[in-house]
């Protein structure tokens, strides 16, 4: 296959050029050719991706659930319809979320997940991202409190002995009694985020100093910024090896803050996520969210409290609205949704890029509107 006649994204920048793919990776112009591939042999190995940007297919590194399905239910129906809805939406690899559940509910969604397989159509599951059950009291947002768990390695090694190595991140409380202990243990086998906490500026530093590497939905269930308590957001910034995640859906953030926290961070440290609910590409109603409901209306979703509880716009929405409506450069926002996430992953390489080798995952945007024109999954059409 070749893509022509578009604008591809280089890392930094966008630059007139061919994508060429071959068996489902990204390959150098010059292999293709030497391959055969650079002539179209049969109707469908050319896409003429004139007016369109050519991005690499996006990586969700932070979202629960679409099209009706949660990772969190250990159902592989549901996996299979979150895995259809985000490569629908130039999502390649998904990274989705469980919620604060107990180990043995846990045990089972993480064991569905380990025996996932994608259909063509469908995103591959990259990993899990465990956002609780390590989380405060105090900031349990739309989890559910019965659950919350103090930080307990033990239990996390159980949990990714039964996910095959999957778990690619998990999110602790660094106030929370045993926490910098599960940090010092863990923070060479798993990327470990603060979320959902009430840490202080000199907790959240000594966390970070101790191996934690991510901020979860920055802002977002957790101390503000104030000149006399900085909390954790500065602790983050200050240290070039902490990546941190934002919800850009519109709802979550202020434009102003979002532009803020990217100006803070840098666009090489800064990560889009949808954090999306079941409720992704469905209609307006009342869905569950880790055993409490949801009501969704319009791009709104609220526990019965008041409180936000997660998303309904899936990530390239978020990309759409970062650029469109929070005035982040187009670069910036695919670096954010793509190269990014995937470098937090481990996954550097492989995914979040048009690089020869990479699997071939790409999405064409039209370059007035950034509407999706065109799919291509591990090198097929969609």
């Amino acid at each position: 296959m070749i893509i022509k006649n578009g604008l591809a994204f280089d890392g930094e920048g966008f630059v007139a050029r061919d994508v060429h793919v071959s068996g489902g990776v990204f390959v150098a112009a010059d292999a293709a050719a030497g391959a055969g591939a650079g002539v179209a042999a049969v109707a469908g190995d050319v896409i003429d991706a004139a007016g369109c940007y050519v991005i690499p297919g996006l990586v969700d590194l932070h979202f629960h659930g679409a099209a009706g399905g949660d990772v969190s239910d250990g159902d592989e129906a549901g996996l299979h319809a979150m895995g259809a809805y985000e490569a629908s939406r130039g999502i390649g690899a998904m990274c989705p979320a469980t919620m604060t559940l107990s180990e043995e509910i846990l045990t089972h969604a993480l064991g569905v997940a380990a025996a996932f397989e994608p259909a063509d159509d469908e995103a591959e599951l990259a990993g899990v991202n465990m956002e609780g059950p390590f989380i405060s009291p105090s900031k349990v947002g739309a989890q559910n409190p019965e659950y919350v768990h103090v930080p307990d390695a033990a239990m996390f090694r159980r949990l990714q002995e039964v996910s095959g190595g999957l778990i690619k991140l998990v999110d602790i409380a660094p106030e929370e009694p045993g926490a910098m202990e599960f940090v010092e243990e863990l923070g060479d086998e798993v990327r470990v985020s603060l979320a959902h906490t009430c840490t202080d500026y000199d907790t959240a530093a000594l966390a970070f100093e101790k191996g934690a590497r991510h901020l979860t939905h920055l802002y977002n269930a957790m101390n503000s910024m104030h000149h006399r308590k900085p909390g954790p957001i500065p602790a983050a910034a200050e240290r070039d090896d902490v990546t941190a995640e934002i919800i850009a859906d519109g709802v979550h953030i202020h434009p102003a803050m979002v532009r803020l926290a990217f100006n803070l961070f840098g666009d090489d440290r800064m990560i889009l996520i949808s954090d999306t609910l079941r409720a992704a590409g469905m209609p307006d109603g009342v869905y569950d969210l880790g055993g409490q409901d949801v009501t969704v209306e319009g791009f709104e979703a609220r526990i019965d409290n008041g409180a936000l509880a997660g998303s309904v716009s899936d990530l390239m929405r978020c990309l759409y609205v970062a650029v469109h409506d929070m005035e982040i450069p187009l670069v910036s926002a695919v670096k954010a949704a793509a190269a990014n996430p995937a470098r937090a992953l481990g996954l550097e390489g492989r995914y979040g890029t048009l690089a020869a080798g990479a699997v071939a995952n790409a999405v064409l945007l039209d370059q007035e509107t950034l509407e999706v024109k065109q799919v291509i999954l591990r090198g097929k059409a969609l």
